[in-house]
């Protein structure tokens, strides 16, 4: 049977993944909400 306390203490993430995180964080991302708050402030205009 799993230990999981023992195998949670080895887990390491992958270099992989970190590195898509941080691309991700740095990146200025357009979600739905910012395209809507825009096209309503220019229909405010």
């Amino acid at each position: 049977m799993l230990n999981y306390d023992e195998e949670i203490k080895k887990f390491q993430p992958s270099v992989e993944i970190e590195e898509i995180e941080d691309a991700v964080y740095q990146e200025d991302l357009t979600d739905m909400s910012d395209i809507l708050r825009e096209m309503i402030e220019q229909t405010n205009k």
